[in-house]
């Protein structure tokens, strides 16, 4: 266990555990963009790993945002993943903007995190291969009155 040095009650020097720090909401959200673009394009955590030359568990740690992607590993991930840069930042919390600053209304976070589970990514894609866009239409109906039957 890694904790910090502090002095007990006798004035000892006594190692204490150290508090888990939630993980920087930026950081987060770049992860679950990383998760959401290797998802779309079919990639498993461990293929992207083997092509950052990373373990599985390293890359699983960046989706979640546990750990920070540095700005040289994701220009790496965008070439592996086929996006810009911008498209990880796209949507993410703006921290300016929450600190009394000027700054863009964040888009709404619940479809990128719809996106980035698998059932999202899934029915984004079933949905957009129906051609009739009547037939999207009465299935958006569809949804949204299930949906309203289980609020109520």
């Amino acid at each position: 266990m890694r904790g910090v040095l502090a002095k007990d009650e006798n004035s000892e020097l006594r190692e204490t555990p150290m508090a888990k720090k939630a993980p920087n909401p930026i950081d987060k959200h770049v992860g679950s963009r990383v998760r959401m673009r290797r998802m779309m394009l079919g990639m498993s955590q461990e293929k992207l790993g083997d092509a950052l030359g990373l373990t599985f568990q390293q890359v699983q740690k960046y989706e979640k945002g546990a750990n920070r992607i540095g700005a040289s590993r994701l220009q790496q991930i965008s070439q592996i993943l086929h996006v810009p840069v911008a498209f990880f930042f796209e949507g993410a919390p703006n921290i300016a903007a929450d600190q009394g600053g000027f700054g863009e209304a964040p888009s709404p976070a619940f479809v990128a995190d719809f996106l980035a589970t698998s059932d999202g990514l899934a029915l984004t894609r079933a949905f957009m291969r129906i051609q009739d866009s009547r037939l999207r239409r009465r299935i958006v109906d569809l949804v949204e009155a299930i949906a309203g039957e289980e609020m109520g």
